[in-house]
């Protein structure tokens, strides 16, 4: 059950390689044993000497205006407790007040990336949108940073503009749009990088290029040949530093959380009691992020804790049927798959337990997840669709599989036990004739 995050979208190589942007608000070794053995490219240095904060001219910028920094906090805020609405309102002011500036236009494409986040980035229907508002961004950053190329906050968002653009493209499987964005996105980094003295948010790039430089060098060696052109990373510094930023910062601190939950979830790490500790605070901060909510449950579920975990399921459940954004098909789907395993395991009410399999069948249809096993292990396990007892317990193996199948990690060449990979029809056929028999 602990390996719920391991087909996460943000793990999938090409994405990972697209990470290198370390962008901005949106799983004991020492350098040398933990760093990818890959010549650093002579033209993107980051280990430039960090200036002091009388040293550089801030005048103008707003990530360090205190003034901004209050206001724009409940805007934030809005903005991860998915209530686009009023924080869309709160950045449209700031836009109007500062429109040579690219903050505004880069909090409006945030706020569009997070529509699109609790459907692992599948829906398009923001896409020219999310678009739009990263490249005014980085026009609007440009123009500064052509004015002085020692404007550190320009660097900044450009680099974050460059790399939700690569993100965004690896995603949509442009892997030349990808790249090229990755290695914009990497070059204003290291220019931003002599500003992380000046604000906490600046730290956040760094901190996630230092762990995945690591990562992907290790996870993914045949990607090494791209990774060539890209400096080395320290995985417990970029841990630090995300933490740092999770901890401190306004902007960028969510995003950093979203990362660490997801790095403490991951294989590599192994730590699923830190990663749920970070998402049960996340849910009590933004109780309406379907996507955080989401996580927690599930972690919650794969370390045993079923009480807070049928809680936040039946939440989620509810969440839908009152059509609040950000609770759709993908966040159904867990939590019905939950809600029917703890129907089935921990209260014995079949009846219960079937109504919630079939409503995840709906909803993985709903979501265009036919393939793969990901909604057929409830039905296929029992041939005759009888629920195991207390006499009959449920084997391990098929323990794991359904709990790969709560995240969609189950493939067809990975799981344990030999289910049929049929369609959506024939499973639904599947079901109906059983309950006729039952």
């Amino acid at each position: 059950m602990k390996r719920l995050f391991s087909n996460y979208p943000i793990f999938q190589p090409f994405l990972a390689v697209a990470l290198f942007w370390l962008v901005a608000a949106s799983d004991a070794h020492a350098q040398g044993k933990d760093s990818t053995r890959i010549p650093v490219m002579s033209a993107i240095k980051l280990d430039t000497v960090q200036v002091g904060p009388q040293a550089v001219d801030t005048k103008g910028w707003l990530l360090t205006n205190k003034d901004i920094e209050i206001e724009l906090g409940g805007a934030v805020h809005n903005l991860y407790n998915f209530k686009f609405d009023k924080a869309e309102k709160q950045f449209r002011s700031l836009r109007r007040r500062y429109p040579a500036h690219p903050m505004a236009y880069f909090l409006l494409g945030l706020a569009t990336w997070w529509k699109m986040m609790p459907s692992n980035l599948e829906d398009t229907r923001y896409d020219k949108l999310f678009l739009a508002y990263m490249d005014t961004a980085e026009a609007k950053a440009t123009a500064l940073y052509r004015a002085d190329n020692a404007n550190y906050e320009a660097s900044f968002f450009l680099s974050a503009a460059y790399g939700f653009k690569a993100r965004f493209h690896s995603e949509r499987h442009d892997w030349r749009q990808a790249t090229v964005n990755s290695k914009k996105a990497l070059e204003f980094l290291a220019k931003s990088r002599q500003a992380n003295d000046l604000s906490v948010e600046f730290l956040f790039g760094e901190g996630l290029f230092n762990y995945y430089a690591v990562w992907i060098g290790e996870q993914y060696p045949w990607l090494r040949p791209i990774l060539f052109f890209f400096p080395r990373g320290n995985r417990l510094q970029g841990l630090t530093q995300l933490r740092t930023v999770g901890q401190n910062a306004t902007y960028t601190g969510p995003e950093a959380n979203a990362f660490l939950l997801l790095i403490y979830s991951d294989e590599r790490e192994k730590k699923t009691a830190t990663a749920l500790r970070i998402a049960e605070r996340m849910n009590a901060e933004y109780p309406d992020n379907s996507r955080f909510e989401r996580d927690y449950a599930k972690l919650s579920f794969a370390e045993g804790n079923f009480a807070a975990c049928e809680t936040s399921c039946r939440s989620m459940v509810n969440k839908i049927t009152q059509g609040l954004p950000g609770y759709e098909a993908q966040t159904g789907r867990a939590a019905t798959y939950i809600l029917g395993w703890l129907m089935q395991h921990r209260h014995n009410n079949a009846a219960e337990a079937r109504n919630y399999y079939q409503r995840c069948i709906v909803f993985s249809e709903s979501a265009g997840h036919t393939q793969g096993g990901t909604i057929y292990s409830p039905i296929k396990t029992w041939p005759s669709w009888q629920l195991p007892t207390r006499t009959r317990p449920w084997p391990s193996a098929t323990t794991r599989w359904c709990s790969k199948a709560v995240s969609g990690a189950a493939t067809p060449t990975k799981r344990p036990l030999r289910f049929c990979a049929v369609t959506a029809s024939k499973a639904r056929q599947g079901v109906a004739r059983r309950g006729k028999n039952a």
